[in-house]
């Protein structure tokens, strides 16, 4: 008796042993229970809300729930952070981008949310380099900077905004160019950056290569450099370091988080969905075809990205004494 009661009890162990992981995967697939809304902090047609709406379907898929996108424009992309970091339906995520992690803190001293302890970060979703974009009738390379030199601040370059990724990423460019002093003109977006220059307002801009490609290949700007090494998605277009520029690396992207009180049940199923998302073939070709790099990343790596990239940034907004007017 003895004997059969504890086959009985070992059963009844293995029985449960095997239930346990079951009930957790039951646990984690629970989420979602409902659309999900994913902020998107720029207008609909921008680099973000392609990217964003990219994802969207396949993930939402996946997951067994429509994403919605839903565009909250202003204040370069930190109104729909905000909201996203003050969101508590445990169904609301967030696309965003470099500045809205790395330096809107140090630009924004009434910034209503904290970059690192206000989120839960997700993943990188997608990068690219900026293209260093010249007037036509100016030289390319190192011939490029030597003019820039006898120029001074007599020439202009332009960008989306004080405090945008083209701004820090001319005034990181020139702390690491000797005599290269191109005054700052911002526009609204870079499609009057591009204007700027075929206007003869400004000799220069950084500018993604989705943009700056179709104008460069129609002969009416020229490829100075990449912000970074060689790139796929613009193979055909030399790093800055072949300029002789040292020490420059830089790149836009666009991220996927959540509030910080986003449950451990979502945080998992949108890791484990997110993955396969990344790694599909049709995803990284419409990625592609956009100027962006698909990359997907673990929240480890999305938090080291940012807290390196928001170093440099807090450095060169505090050297070049940076301040939104």
């Amino acid at each position: 008796m003895h004997a059969k009661k504890r086959a009985l009890l070992i059963a009844c162990g293995l029985a449960a042993a095997t239930l346990l992981p079951l009930a957790a995967s039951a646990q984690n697939n629970a989420w979602p229970t409902k659309p999900i809304r994913l902020l998107v902090g720029f207008p609909g047609g921008s680099t973000p809300d392609i990217a964003a709406r990219t994802i969207a379907e396949p993930l939402g898929k996946a997951l067994g729930q429509p994403i919605i996108v839903d565009n909250k424009a202003g204040a370069s992309g930190n109104i729909a952070a905000d909201q996203v970091a003050k969101a508590t339906d445990d169904h609301t995520l967030g696309i965003v981008i470099n500045g809205n992690l790395t330096s809107s803190k140090m630009l924004y001293p009434k910034l209503p949310y904290d970059p690192v302890k206000d989120f839960t970060y997700l993943s990188l979703i997608a990068t690219a380099p900026l293209v260093l974009v010249a007037q036509n009738n100016l030289p390319t390379g190192t011939a490029f900077f030597d003019a820039a030199r006898k120029a001074g601040d007599k020439w202009n370059y332009g960008s989306v905004g004080i405090g945008s990724v083209g701004h820090l990423g001319m005034e990181l460019l020139k702390s690491r160019v000797a005599g290269f002093k191109p005054e700052h003109v911002p526009y609204q977006g870079n499609p009057q950056v591009i204007t700027g220059m075929l206007g003869d307002q400004v000799q220069m801009g950084l500018i993604p290569p989705g943009v700056a490609m179709p104008q460069i290949k129609a002969g009416k700007l020229k490829a100075v450099g990449l912000t970074g090494g060689r790139s796929a998605l613009v193979p055909e277009i030399p790093p800055l370091s072949e300029a002789g520029v040292k020490d420059f690396s830089l790149e836009v992207w666009v991220a996927l988080l959540g509030p910080a009180n986003l449950s451990k049940a979502a945080q998992v199923r949108i890791g484990r969905e997110l993955e396969i998302v990344m790694k599909d073939p049709e995803v990284r070709r419409k990625l592609f075809e956009q100027g962006w790099q698909a990359v997907g990343t673990s929240p480890d790596g999305m938090r080291s990205r940012v807290t390196e990239e928001a170093a440099i940034m807090t450095k060169i907004i505090s050297t070049r004494g940076i301040k939104l007017q």
